[in-house]
C-alpha cells in the first residue's frame, strides 16, 4: 500500500503565470498548472504577486481565480516579511530596486514553500543569489529556501523515465 503524497507547497512569483502564454516558456509554465489540477501542487501567492498580476493582461489575470482555494494559500504581507526582504537588500543579494523580488523569497521563506517556482533568472533563479537569500536565512535562523524555474517542477512526483 503506498502512502499519499503531501502536495508541493510551490510559491509562485508572477513570470510563472505570464510564461502560460509565453511561446517559449508555455509547456513548463503549463505543466505547473496541470500539476495543481491534479492536487500534487498548493500554490502560495502573496500580495506583491497579486499586485502584479493586476497589472497584467487579461489573459494571465484570468489564471489566478481558475485555481481551487483548496490548492491556494495567500501569504499576507506582514512586518517580518518586510524586513526579512530588507535583510537581503542589506546583505547585497540584490539592489533596493528589486525589493518585489525579495518579498517573494521572504513570503516564500516565512510562509513555508517547499519551492520558489519563478522565470527570473536574473534576480532569483540564480546560484549565487539563491546561496545570498539562504546565507541571510541562516544568519536570521529561518529555514533554507529552494528556487527553481518551472522546468525543474513540472514533473510528476513519481515519474519514472
Amino acid at each position: 500500500m503506498t502512502r499519499p503524497v503531501r502536495p508541493i507547497r510551490a510559491y509562485l512569483d508572477t513570470s510563472v503565470f505570464g510564461g502560460v502564454f509565453d511561446a517559449e516558456l508555455a509547456v513548463a509554465s503549463r505543466a505547473i498548472f496541470e500539476r495543481v489540477d491534479r492536487a500534487e501542487i498548493v500554490v502560495l501567492v502573496s500580495e506583491v504577486t497579486e499586485r502584479e498580476l493586476a497589472g497584467a493582461p487579461e489573459n494571465v489575470r484570468s489564471l489566478l481565480p481558475m485555481i481551487p482555494q483548496a490548492a491556494l494559500y495567500r501569504c499576507p504581507l506582514n512586518e517580518e516579511v518586510i524586513a526579512l526582504a530588507r535583510s537581503y537588500i542589506d546583505a547585497g543579494v540584490v539592489a533596493p530596486k528589486w525589493e518585489d523580488d525579495c518579498l517573494h523569497v521572504a513570503s516564500a521563506t516565512l510562509h513555508r514553500a517547499d519551492v520558489l517556482v519563478s522565470w527570473n533568472f536574473k534576480h532569483l533563479v540564480r546560484l549565487d543569489r539563491v546561496r545570498g537569500f539562504n546565507s541571510v536565512n541562516l544568519r536570521l535562523g529561518y529555514p533554507h529556501i529552494t528556487i527553481s524555474s518551472p522546468l525543474e517542477v513540472q514533473y510528476a512526483q513519481h515519474d519514472d523515465s
